[in-house]
């Protein structure tokens, strides 16, 4: 059945099969109008003799380097990838050694200049941090904004506890990089998953260390507290050693939430911009593992002394 638009007066006649003007172009070149008294179909048109102007018909070269070409990749497709991840969380971890430099030049001239920066750095990286955390959409500056105080803090904390405990920031890297390695080696070969159990278990007890670090933070601010590391070990360095330990194993289990939402988002084919989060998931993880490790190798090397 044909459409009834096209046989009502909704168009003018030269959308008419009778009224419609044809054109042909010859061998020469030339383009001569097909006289309309002839029957449409009388002949073929140019594009059926010769192909689209402009075109011609690829050759069996040309088609063996079409079919010849490799597959696209994800990143050429605009969609997250594993390398696209390594090399974003790269890029976020040398800001914090950037701003973890920063803060150890200024400790070299005034302990107090990098007392205020690792002061700068605790307030705007949780502030930044919540932010990013909630935001729907990664923004790549907030990011890296986040990993440049988190550096200051990171540099300032770990200056001071090296003039105290020399060689201390060496072995607190050397425990992230082998917890890191262990937790990856483990999430590949199939024997730790992130389940729904433990997730609701690591909420919970996230928020309860959160509060807690925040009411410790205040206490040591406003003088409430005279210990160095505050609550955890104002009444025995054990306490500290408890503490410490429970928040590594959730530091070392959102490092399986990291990595479990890298791998989902990359089989899913999400947008190449969410490498952003993944970047700033890892960032946070292991920032948090680190801080963890070093603060408990401090009180275990105070409690030797």
């Amino acid at each position: 059945m044909s459409n009834p638009i096209f046989n009502s007066q909704a168009f003018p006649s030269q959308f008419k099969e009778r009224e419609r003007r044809r054109f042909y172009m010859s061998d020469q070149g030339t383009v001569t109008e097909q006289p309309r008294a002839q029957h449409p179909g009388a002949g073929p048109s140019y594009a059926q003799q010769h192909g689209m102007p402009g075109q011609q018909a690829p050759g069996a070269d040309q088609l063996h380097q079409m079919y010849g070409q490799p597959s696209p990749t994800g990143q050429d497709l605009g969609r997250m990838t594993y390398d696209e991840v390594i090399r974003k969380t790269l890029i976020s971890f040398v800001v914090v050694l950037v701003g973890a430099g920063i803060s150890v030049t200024a400790g070299a001239m005034s302990f107090g200049l990098a007392s205020g920066l690792m002061l700068l750095g605790v307030l705007g990286g949780f502030a930044l941090g919540m932010v990013n955390a909630f935001k729907r959409e990664p923004n790549p500056a907030l990011i890296l904004a986040y990993s440049a105080f988190q550096g200051l803090f990171l540099g300032g904390i770990s200056m001071f506890l090296e003039y105290q405990f020399p060689g201390i920031v060496l072995q607190a890297v050397l425990g992230t990089a082998i917890v890191f390695a262990s937790v990856l080696v483990l999430f590949r070969s199939g024997k730790v998953r992130a389940t729904p159990k433990l997730n609701k278990m690591f909420m919970v007890a996230g928020l309860a260390y959160l509060v807690f670090c925040l009411v410790n933070f205040g206490l040591m601010m406003f003088g409430g507290t005279s210990s160095m590391f505050g609550l955890r070990t104002e009444f025995s360095p054990w306490i500290g050693l408890a503490i410490g330990a429970l928040a590594i194993l959730l530091a070392t289990y959102s490092l399986v939430l990291d990595f479990t939402n890298i791998q989902e988002g990359v089989e899913a084919g999400v947008a190449s911009k969410y490498s952003w989060a993944a970047a700033f998931g890892l960032t946070v993880s292991l920032v948090w593992l680190y801080i963890e490790i070093l603060r408990i190798i401090a009180i275990i090397r105070s409690m030797a002394e």
